[in-house]
């Protein structure tokens, strides 16, 4: 790519990180109960570490920073959506329940 390309390039990817990244925080703090609030957390923190990890990948400028951010990324990629059932999955076991099924006394999950 041209010299110029990439950082625009870059910076798009990382604004679009910091985006995810706030929409999730704002979800976390905005959402009425666990499962939602952890949806939210859990989409929005992979997105947007993608897209930061990838602006970073494109900004790094080395090949061994680009691998090691490539690990990450592909850490990141197996254990979010893994961590995020696993924690939905304990709620779920030790009673937590959802908004809007705590009014039905007849759910059970």
């Amino acid at each position: 790519m041209s010299g110029a390309l990439l950082p625009l390039l870059s910076a798009l990817l990382l604004a679009i990180g910091g985006f995810f990244l706030v929409v999730g925080a704002v979800g976390v703090l905005r959402f009425p109960d666990f499962f939602t609030r952890i949806h939210a957390a859990g989409v929005c923190e992979t997105l947007g570490s993608f897209a930061t990890l990838l602006g970073l990948m494109a900004l790094g400028g080395g090949w061994l920073v680009t691998v090691k951010l490539a690990l990450i990324l592909v850490f990141l990629a197996l254990t979010n959506p893994v961590s995020s059932h696993a924690l939905t999955r304990a709620a779920l076991h030790d009673g937590v329940l959802h908004r809007h099924f705590g009014k039905d006394p007849s759910w059970k999950p």
